[in-house]
């Protein structure tokens, strides 16, 4: 079956939200300032200079739109130019800069992608980097893609946890428990809910991979990277330009031509056209199988005229079929065709477990009386204390359902914080009998439907991959009730 595999994400924003910024940062201070200009140059050559081949890379006219491909590994090559035994590319990502166009598009290409590896035969596009680093990488992508390819970046996890500690500590919107204690996967121990995360606990969260698809764990990469984008401010990136620069440069590697000082002005110079554009994500379509994804000459066809020409695509995030596998158990009766069911008795159960945690003081204990069918509890529910910017601790809670399908968490959040930053992304208000909710879209699906009561707020998010429609968000949210 055919299905639309999402953009994986760290990578895809905080590489081009890192590699932008920086060069974005330094322009917005002044493009004609050129000791700004080698601030920039003499970050890039603290890492190790890229090896491509002579005619790899083309060449563009000043002014006019590149392509980056930018690439996320934990190793580098020997010499970043020959294969690393053991490493290979999380992330291969292609940037388009078009200052002509309204948005920035973003073709990220699975790990798992089948692809003919130059010189090497049939095997997953990572597998490029291993064989021959950076350079087989690109030609593998060129090859794969038919785009000319302007500049190449090579960013290592490392400088991940550095650059979230050196712009402070993220608001993250956890969908569910992440834990793992053995050797096989990173420790992880995250709980679920609202909270700031910060450096190393930031990278495990959007590094995990135990228990979860490549599909799912690209779109909560995704997610990541977006609330990173909403928080960190303008004048926070340029007042810590020189640590950044600096951390930056230390982790990534870039080709010979981002080490002149005319190759940096032009590329700060696009960057700052397009800094205000939006980002517009291709969705990456292909065949996911138990070991690759696959993708037709037509479909790859399809998603390149998109990223040329800045096309953003509708729906859901992606799909995943593989079921959870759990025990059989009575059905509740199904509420008209939105797919969803009464759920009144478990979410009340849900909210005196709570109440015996201490909630209801401050913070009354709501619940959901529907439910998307099949969907169970993961638990009971996270009853917990919020720090907020201004320092101050408020109270907290989350309640988590599965959808039966693996990775697939959305849920119930209510805290007395009500200027959490994840609300500042509201685009649209409805009011609808005496609450007026509070709507925050990704493209065309509802990411989370909030609204207020005079002590506290509550928002329903979706699933990672974005599965729950707009009626079934809004259904939901206006069948939370008190015990």
């Amino acid at each position: 079956m055919f299905q639309d595999i999402p953009r994986p994400g760290l990578w895809k924003r905080l590489l081009l939200g890192g590699f932008l910024c920086i060069f974005a940062a330094a322009a917005a201070t002044a493009v004609a300032a050129f000791h700004e200009v080698d601030k920039v140059v003499d970050a890039l050559e603290l890492g190790p200079e890229l090896k491509l081949g002579e005619g790899n890379l083309a060449e563009t006219d000043p002014g006019k739109p590149q392509t980056l491909m930018i690439l996320g590994s934990d190793r580098r090559p020997r010499n970043n130019q020959e294969g690393a035994a053991g490493a290979r590319s999380d992330t291969i990502m292609l940037v388009r800069l078009d200052a002509d166009k309204e948005a920035t598009a973003i073709l990220s290409l699975p790990r798992d992608l089948r692809v003919e590896i130059p010189g090497h035969g049939v095997d997953k596009i990572n597998a490029a980097y291993e064989l021959g680093g950076p350079e087989l990488t690109l030609k593998t992508v060129k090859s794969v893609t038919g785009l000319r390819v302007n500049h190449v970046v090579n960013m290592h996890f490392k400088g991940f946890w550095r650059a979230v500690k050196a712009i402070g500590c993220v608001y993250v919107d956890v969908d569910r428990r992440y834990f793992n204690d053995s050797a096989e996967y990173s420790y992880i121990d995250v709980q679920p809910g609202y909270q700031r995360l910060c450096s190393r606990r930031a990278l495990q969260y959007v590094r995990f991979r135990h228990e979860d698809t490549d599909i799912v764990r690209a779109a909560r990469q995704q997610d990541f990277l977006r609330q990173v984008k909403q928080q960190v401010v303008v004048t926070d990136l340029i007042s810590k330009r020189d640590r950044l620069f600096r951390i930056f440069g230390r982790n990534t590697s870039t080709d010979a031509a981002l080490r002149s000082r005319s190759e940096v002005l032009r590329l700060m110079k696009l960057a700052l056209g397009t800094a205000d554009q939006p980002i517009r994500e291709v969705r990456f379509r292909g065949t996911l199988g138990e070991t690759y994804v696959d993708s037709t000459p037509e479909q790859m066809s399809k998603m390149v005229d998109e990223f040329l020409n800045v096309e953003d695509t509708p729906g859901p995030r992606g799909e995943v079929t593989r079921k959870v596998k759990r025990g059989k158990r009575k059905k509740l009766p199904s509420v008209g065709e939105l797919g969803l069911e009464d759920a009144t008795g478990f979410g009340r159960d849900q909210a005196l477990q709570g109440i015996e945690m201490g909630l209801g003081t401050t913070l009354p204990a709501l619940y959901p009386a529907l439910r998307t069918t099949g969907s169970i509890y993961a638990g009971p529910p996270r009853v917990y204390k919020l720090r907020g910017t201004d320092g101050k601790l408020y109270g907290a809670y989350r309640m988590v359902l599965q959808t039966g399908v693996v990775g697939e968490y959305y849920g119930l959040q209510g805290t007395t914080w009500q200027n959490a930053p994840i609300l500042e992304g509201v685009t649209e208000t409805r009011k609808i009998g005496r609450r007026t909710y509070e709507l925050v879209r990704d493209g065309d699906r509802l990411k989370l439907v909030a609204w207020r009561t005079p002590r506290a707020v509550y928002w329903i998010s979706n699933t990672l991959l974005l599965t729950l429609s707009e009626k079934q968000m809004m259904a939901i949210a206006r069948s939370v009730r008190g015990v």
